[in-house]
């Protein structure tokens, strides 16, 4: 494929999982001869598993206590993936880089005061008229300081507060979906020209009642021990096993990139979204559509990294498509060991598919039972997440030549 200046690239990788912090062990968790024990924790929120957030040093990219002490884990662990992404793209100390620079985040609705959610759950297991119980804690119990200091667009703004990150700023919420819109917005904008460059991204902090709450609200968190991605069923609750991630990107124009002599990770073919109904075969024709964006690709030479939920429909039905559009190609499902992650979930995919093509990395097999060996590195990558519930996304990504 031609180069051109409007070429989107990856020029920053911001990784946070339970692997640890940063590219090294990310880079050692792809290259592996055999895939690494999963990391979960199993007894924390007993009988739902998760994988947990490793351990941080906060300061090493919050450097002020006071700006750590106000932010909550969820935007302590985004802030800190985005200013791991600027480092790596040697762009954290340049000034004017980070002033002119675009910002879009994927966001979750905040974290909640958990002790006023098991207040009102308590409360209204010995009450019938919960319409009125909500309003009386919801005047009584909630603090509207807490509430202002966990809005969505809080961690954008805590971005900008840290990492003098102050171009124009946008935060998209909507799950999976917006992670997916995160990126396809960013890699629009570097390609038509109205952006050269790009700090892209999300976190989820999986360690939350509230968060196991709403998952298994619709019976999808799975229950007691760990299963990989593709072998998961109702048998075993739902099938979705969270994990904590924070991840960012660098995206430049070409141009721009190479403009500062920036190391390029993988360029950024074409990414797309979507979303409607999943009823009567409605999610395989969309799924069909979004890997024509890969036509092209030999499946031989071809990583395919799934963002599957785990949850079990989706998920086969997703791995259907990807077999019969990518026969040949090596699937990896890569939230079988990282955990699903929402809104980070897509980054998170791009970032491992960087670091993979990047480094002509042979990915080992994350369920032996579904995934074959991988004889050699791959020369191109697509990158799927498919909503729990709704949103559909796909990128396509090759390595720098």
């Amino acid at each position: 494929m031609s180069k051109s200046a409007n070429d989107v690239v990856i020029t920053g990788v911001g990784i946070v999982t339970c692997y640890g912090v940063g590219k090294e062990p990310h880079v050692a968790l792809l290259s592996a001869a055999e895939a690494a024990p999963p990391r979960v924790d199993t007894e924390r929120f007993r009988p739902y598993p998760v994988h947990p957030m490793p351990e941080i040093d906060w300061s090493q990219q919050i450097a002020k206590r006071g700006d750590q002490r106000q932010m909550e884990n969820w935007q302590r662990l985004g802030v800190f993936a985005a200013g791991l992404a600027l480092d790596d793209a040697g762009l954290k100390d340049d000034a004017e880089a980070c002033a002119s620079m675009d910002m879009i985040v994927a966001a979750g609705g905040g974290e909640r005061d958990i002790k006023v959610d098991s207040l009102i759950v308590d409360e209204a297991l010995k009450r019938n008229d919960r319409e009125v119980l909500l309003n009386e804690k919801l005047t009584t119990e909630l603090r509207p300081t807490l509430f202002l200091a966990q809005l969505s667009n809080l961690l954008a703004g805590n971005i900008s507060i840290v990492h003098k990150v102050t171009g124009s700023s946008r935060t998209f919420m909507g799950e999976e979906a917006a992670g997916i819109s995160a990126v396809e917005t960013a890699f629009h904008r570097i390609k038509s020209g109205q952006s050269t460059h790009s700090l892209v991204g999300g976190a989820f902090v999986a360690e939350r009642a509230d968060i196991i709450l709403l998952v298994e609200g619709i019976r999808a968190h799975a229950t007691g021990a760990w299963h990989p991605l593709w072998q998961r069923s109702a048998d075993n609750g739902g099938g979705m096993i969270m994990g904590s991630v924070g991840a960012f990107l660098v995206l430049e124009s070409r141009a721009h990139a190479e403009g500062r002599g920036a190391h390029v990770y993988a360029t950024v073919d074409a990414v797309e979204g979507d979303r409607g109904s999943r009823d009567e075969g409605k999610l395989e024709q969309r799924l069909d559509r979004l890997a024509g964006l890969a036509a092209n690709a030999d499946p031989s030479e071809t990583l395919v990294l799934s963002g599957a939920s785990g949850l079990a429909d989706p998920s086969a039905r997703e791995r259907n498509v990807l077999r019969q559009k990518f026969a040949g190609a090596t699937l990896r499902g890569y939230g079988g060991v990282t955990g699903h992650a929402m809104e980070a979930q897509f980054p998170l995919g791009l970032a491992l598919a960087a670091l993979a093509l990047d480094g002509g990395l042979r990915v080992p097999s994350f369920d032996s039972s579904i995934e074959q060996p991988m004889a050699v590195p791959a020369k191109r990558a697509v990158v799927t997440t498919v909503g729990y519930t709704r949103g559909e996304g796909l990128a396509v990504l090759s390595p720098e030549a």
